[in-house]
């Protein structure tokens, strides 16, 4: 049975030398709070399950896809399940599911304890398109609670200012979180997956994951095609043809110009610090 980290988007992968056998690992986070309500802290647990299903051993995974919520971690997870030497952990979770590892400040230290060379998998995208996408996940996340929605304007900004202290802005502040990972791990053990790229052209990214994870070329471009109706790529392999959810690639709002501007200025330097730090560059506006 495939080991696994216990999170939304892992990996556990396996060597040619590696046994057959593998079991679901034992470091946990819940699910950030964030899913259902905006305005809410977002408090990571420190609960760890302890013991493994009878008959089997732990074993401590390989890479771990570390983020960021609404990155494009689904994507990525399930286009790596093509690759056969590739456990993806799509659904076997033991805790609770979450996509903030990056954002955390307490996950880098953990991870570290648990396996201070495993690689680590970050996807990105463009940080103001990623707030937008947080913000229509939460608001379809509340309407089927039955729960009150706010204008995605009435979130981003307060008394006529950027309103820097929601979530979703803070979570697209990457350069701050990358220096809290930056001080458990080298930049060589985090690859950096562009997320628009990976959506627009697959399989150059992930050519240069297989790459990273030190993994024979197995992807190919026939594992895609494109599907017009959806308007993304679609999954072929193992005789198979499959989508992302239907919850993925929904129809964002259209923001007020004046307060997208106010956001892309502000997210602007942050990006450059990042960039700074990563030693790299992305498309973003």
């Amino acid at each position: 049975m495939a080991c696994f980290l216990t999170s939304a988007f892992l990996l556990a992968l396996q060597t040619y030398a590696a046994p057959a056998e593998f079991v679901q690992a034992s470091f946990a986070m819940t699910q950030d709070s964030m899913d259902l309500d905006p305005d809410l802290p977002s408090n990571i647990s420190e609960e760890v399950t302890s013991s493994p299903p009878p008959g089997t051993k732990k074993q401590i995974p390989q890479s771990i896809i570390i983020g960021v919520r609404k990155g494009g971690t689904r994507a990525l997870l399930e286009m790596l399940d093509i690759h056969p030497d590739v456990a993806a952990a799509a659904t076997e979770i033991t805790i609770e599911k979450t996509p903030g590892y990056f954002t955390s400040a307490l996950a880098p230290e953990r991870i570290r304890a648990m396996n201070s060379s495993i690689k680590l998998l970050l996807i990105l995208r463009d940080p103001t398109e990623r707030v937008i996408s947080d913000y229509t996940q939460v608001y379809f996340n509340r309407l089927e609670n039955h729960k009150p929605v706010q204008a995605i304007e009435n979130l981003l900004v307060r008394n006529g200012a950027l309103n820097t202290r929601y979530k979703a802005i803070q979570r697209s502040m990457y350069d701050i979180h990358m220096r809290n990972w930056l001080q458990h791990f080298s930049l060589e053990q985090i690859h950096i997956v562009d997320g628009n790229a990976l959506i627009q052209d697959p399989l150059p990214e992930l050519q240069k994951v297989e790459r990273f994870l030190n993994l024979p070329p197995r992807i190919i471009s026939s594992n895609f095609y494109f599907n017009q109706t959806k308007g993304f790529y679609c999954i072929r392999s193992d005789g198979r043809e499959r989508c992302l959810h239907e919850s993925k690639g929904r129809p964002h709002p259209t923001v007020n110009s004046t307060v997208l501007q106010q956001l892309r200025s502000y997210l602007h330097e942050h990006n450059r610090t990042f960039f700074r730090l990563v030693k790299r560059t992305f498309d973003w506006q």
